[in-house]
């Protein structure tokens, strides 16, 4: 019997499989070729401006913590009522009454924008990097995220005590100040965070979003927590938030927060860091076979200014956006315990280099090639 020719493990095209008895010179030839081209797209596929999309858009804080205890049942100012209907509205009290963890799956897109105007028009020169992310939680102060795009995998957490994240440039490293929770639940993902996080806020009048009229409630990080993220070359001096709920659903249709942050380095002048990220939430829809109520997709745009005296060429602004969706929503995984929120072991509580900015320290350095 005649023995079987070897199978190639590679593609190849009509040509080379026409010319695949003609020995090994062509084999060699076709595995360089195939090896190369592989290269060339893993190459592609990590784009310089993949690592700045990832700092800003993967996975920052919120400005605030949530409230300890809360109770849904307690109304003593207007935001608590306002919080009371988004409950309501979004059954967060089955939230409260026994969910253990909450486990999550989700896609995002994200692209560097050229238009300043709104119409979301992508830059040629940047790509749209497609990506996806897997989320843990367990009570609002504990949870752990990985998100894949561009070619890169980052991952962040926080055990109670401590939060942190990886990034491939720069490995490990921690938040400073008050223990905040991933600004990704906030975006109609977790209510109960949601309720916890503005039942402390103030309402500071209404707005029209997306022709529905919204009741506008404020959060402001203190003067305590913005010293803690504050260094000798960065001062953080206002970090803000609001919330935009529906009147007639009680859903909160639009986040946003405000930062900015002074650096100054010995014999320089300052230079001012804005950094101003809108969330819109969409598709609000029960989760299959659950009363909870969520947001399935939406969209961030994010503005980043820089300005002062030593910038010659003005004000310098950057766009960037993110389109997600959610595909997957489970409560009360087996097997998920507080062990899984431990922060890695080769983690490095290096102070030094934080610069206080909500999206953790490397971002300045991110920044300084926008």
């Amino acid at each position: 019997m005649q023995r079987l020719a070897p199978l190639m493990e590679e593609p190849m095209d009509q040509e080379e499989q026409e010319q695949e008895r003609g020995g090994r010179s062509t084999r060699s030839k076709s595995w360089k070729k195939w090896i190369k081209t592989q290269l060339q797209l893993m190459v592609i596929h990590k784009k310089p401006d993949a690592k700045v999309l990832l700092s800003v858009l993967g996975c920052p804080l919120f400005p605030v913590p949530p409230l300890s205890k809360i109770s849904l049942q307690q109304v003593s100012s207007s935001a608590q009522y306002i919080i009371q209907h988004f409950a309501a509205a979004t059954g967060c009290k089955k939230l409260e009454r026994g969910i253990k963890n909450t486990f999550v799956t989700g896609k995002i897109t994200m692209s560097m924008v050229n238009d300043l105007s709104g119409s979301a028009t992508v830059n040629a020169s940047h790509v749209s990097h497609k990506g996806c992310f897997v989320m843990w939680q367990m009570l609002p102060e504990k949870w752990l995220i990985e998100l894949v795009g561009g070619g890169h995998k980052i991952s962040a957490g926080s055990d109670g005590e401590i939060a942190w994240r990886y990034t491939p440039w720069l490995g490990d490293h921690a938040a400073k100040g008050a223990i905040r929770p991933l600004r990704r639940t906030l975006q109609g993902l977790d209510p109960l965070t949601i309720s916890s996080v503005f039942s402390s806020a103030q309402l500071v009048g209404e707005k029209e979003i997306n022709g529905k009229d919204c009741f506008v409630l404020k959060l402001s990080t203190d003067q305590t927590d913005l010293t803690r993220r504050s260094d000798s070359t960065a001062e953080m001096i206002k970090h803000v938030a609001f919330g935009y709920f529906s009147q007639k659903s009680g859903l909160l249709l639009c986040l946003e927060d405000s930062s900015l942050t002074r650096i100054q380095t010995p014999g320089s002048l300052p230079t001012y860091w804005e950094t101003s990220m809108s969330s819109w939430m969409e598709d609000y829809r029960a989760i299959e076979g659950s009363e909870v109520v969520i947001a399935h997709s939406g969209r961030t745009d994010v503005l980043i200014s820089r300005f002062g005296e030593n910038l010659k060429g003005g004000i310098s602004v950057t766009r960037m956006e993110e389109r997600w969706t959610i595909d997957d929503v489970a409560f009360d995984v087996p097997g998920l315990s507080i062990d899984c929120f431990i922060p890695p072991k080769e983690m490095k509580m290096d102070f030094h280099h934080q610069h206080g900015q909500n999206t953790f320290p490397e971002l300045l350095d991110e920044r300084q090639k926008l």
